[in-house]
């Protein structure tokens, strides 16, 4: 579907002024993919309405401008008749780069199952074959993780085994016996005596 254009002018209203406004987040978005995928160097700096402040920049902002400053008076000097195709330049190349970020956005999308009704059966077969693929690293990655937590635990269970013939000797308990229910040989032998009968007189 072909999308109409769309008249730019200034928004009298102000609800839509500040719905409009907020948008901001996609330039900054825009800014900071093509700084990651060109490693540009790129800086964004809005003033609102209001005058609040807000700035996006890959590096530090002082630096930018100063970068700017310094490109600035240096071509500039050659007057503005030879800027022009210049910037002109940056734009077309500016261009480029949005139509490929888009192109990525979609192509992102259809890998998570969002958009495939326009998609040819070659181009599902493709999304399939790329799916099948990171599932592969995916189950490869979770296999050696699974492993290393078994071992870590083998090693923590070998530990415990190892270290458990040095812990120290049951203490008492303030009545006499010891602790756990274990009785000692002579507390054994008076109850079975009372057990099976009257206790013989010992010498």
């Amino acid at each position: 579907m072909v999308r109409g254009k769309i008249e730019i002018k200034k928004i009298e209203n102000v609800t839509s002024i500040q719905v409009t406004f907020s948008k901001r987040s996609g330039l900054f978005k825009k800014a900071r993919e093509l700084s990651v995928l060109c490693d540009a160097q790129v800086a964004a700096i809005v003033f609102s309405q209001n005058g609040r402040l807000y700035e996006f920049s890959s590096s530090e902002m002082e630096k930018t401008i100063e970068r700017y400053g310094e490109f600035s008076n240096e071509y500039f000097v050659l007057g503005r008749p030879q800027v022009q195709p210049y910037l002109e330049e940056l734009k077309k190349e500016m261009d480029i780069m949005v139509k490929k970020i888009d192109l990525l956005e979609v192509q992102q999308r259809k890998l998570m199952g969002q958009g495939l009704g326009s998609c040819s059966v070659a181009e599902l077969q493709e999304i399939d074959i790329q799916i099948e693929k990171s599932l592969r690293i995916v189950r490869s990655r979770k296999e050696i993780k699974v492993l290393d937590e078994r071992r870590r635990l083998r090693e923590k269970e070998i530990r415990e085994r190892l270290l458990r013939p040095l812990l120290p000797v049951t203490l008492h308990t303030e009545k006499g016996e010891p602790e756990g229910g274990y009785r000692t040989k002579h507390s054994s032998e008076v109850e079975t005596d009372l057990f099976i009968g009257l206790p013989v007189a010992r010498p």
